[in-house]
């Protein structure tokens, strides 16, 4: 690192890093606990409730595939701060009580999260990478934060403002503290180096296509069946208990329950994995804890007892953990913040493709035949997990490094010449 970028302090990066993230699930977090009081208001099925949700993740997946290329071009600090403005400019528009407005809010919403997500996985690999599991945990537990908070208050704001859609709106107001937070940051980053260095003289991502790289194809399916976890619960926890005769503010407290249940595990999972780089032993005991949240919430709901906190809390360990382990070890295998940007986009974009399906598809199979196949959906993305974590294992196998860049042609030629 040279330059500006070189002379910029590790905490002031972690500062903006995490005034970012504690904006990328709140504005998501809202919604589900006033989505069956904004089905009764708009007069929608459950399947267009599960829509809303479904297509602010669809655009996570478009954000994190056009992210590094988009940030080669105008500069990755530019764009972060243009992403975490669209999360401000889609809860205004959602502050509309009209379906269209709820569903194109969304998506803004969910274009910026999918952009800054990948975005940030690169600053924290050029400016942190010897803490990449630490930071990593650190900053998803800023996400938890303002997930936590924001679906515990969602129904009293509501209450308190007089209307759902208020209650959406007024997570445009820590997006854009989060931006001016993130300037006087940006500023002193400059361009970063490893933004140029993400294109070559051809314009494109250095190493192979992500596509093409074994490690990349294994992180995909990986966060298939970690996003497809979390985004599923995010958005049906609270309608499944509402549904066993629950109140919106109880079920609501259950969601923030789970959500809290994922900051300690953010945290401490990802740190002692990066103690000895042993990612599979902790992404099995997550995965593990997630799917017998699961298989509870399934078999034995207890509406009446004390089991439903027991298993948010399981499935709040496996989905807070899950999340930034995978973020972990993609920083760890990867050799520069270009190949992490381009790997993290990649494996980022399908599991937020994936995640973007889930709500619909559970919703529609909540009309169809009840919350129980739902619930089922979500064990098939325990299964999908548990196999990539075994494929992906605790040290790179043959095939999973990229393949070195082609070597400069006109270089040669100019040294054949000077000869």
């Amino acid at each position: 690192m040279t330059g500006t970028a070189a002379r910029l302090r590790p905490g002031l990066v972690l500062i903006g890093v995490l005034a970012l993230a504690a904006n990328l699930r709140a504005a998501l977090a809202g919604y589900p606990p006033l989505l069956e009081t904004a089905r009764d208001d708009l007069g929608v099925t459950a399947g267009a409730a599960g829509l809303v949700q479904a297509g602010a993740v669809l655009m996570m997946s478009l954000g994190s595939f056009v992210a590094a290329p988009v940030a080669a071009k105008i500069g990755r600090e530019r764009l972060l701060g243009i992403a975490v403005g669209s999360i401000a400019a889609g809860s205004l528009l959602r502050s509309i009580p009209v379906l269209a407005a709820l569903i194109g809010g969304s998506v803004l919403v969910g274009l910026g999260i999918g952009v800054a997500g990948v975005l940030i996985t690169g600053v924290v690999k050029q400016h942190l990478p010897d803490r990449a599991g630490v930071v990593s945990g650190g900053y998803v537990v800023s996400m938890m934060i303002g997930a936590t908070i924001s679906s515990a208050v969602a129904v009293p704001l509501a209450v308190a403002l007089g209307g759902w859609s208020l209650s959406l709106a007024v997570w445009a107001v820590p997006a854009v503290l989060a931006v001016a937070v993130w300037i006087p940051v940006a500023r002193h980053m400059g361009r970063a180096p490893s933004v140029a260095s993400v294109s070559s003289a051809g314009g494109e991502v250095a190493g192979p296509r992500p596509w093409r790289d074994p490690f990349a194809r294994r992180m995909a399916c990986y966060l298939v069946g970690s996003s497809g976890m979390f985004y599923g619960w995010l958005t049906w926890l609270s309608p499944v208990y509402e549904s066993l005769g629950w109140s919106p503010a109880v079920a609501g407290l259950l969601l923030s329950v789970w959500s809290i249940a994922q900051i300690p595990a953010a945290l401490l999972m990802p740190a002692a994995a990066e103690r000895r780089r042993r990612f599979r032993l902790w992404a099995f005991v997550a995965t593990a804890s997630g799917a017998v949240g699961t298989l509870g919430v399934l078999l034995v709901p207890g509406a009446g007892t004390f089991a439903p906190w027991v298993w948010a809390v399981l499935i709040g360990i496996g989905v807070g953990s899950g999340f930034p382990l995978g973020l972990a070890v993609i920083a760890w295998r990867t050799p520069d913040a270009a190949r992490s940007a381009a790997v993290g986009g990649f494996a980022l974009g399908i599991g937020y493709l994936a995640a973007g399906l889930t709500p619909l598809a559970m919703g529609l199979l909540v009309d169809a035949s009840g919350y129980p196949a739902a619930i089922g959906l979500l064990l098939v993305f325990a299964v999908i997990q548990a196999t990539a974590i075994w494929r992906v294992g605790d040290r790179p196998r043959p095939g999973d490094e990229p393949a070195p860049p082609a070597p400069d042609r006109r270089a040669g030629a100019d040294a054949e010449t000077r000869r």
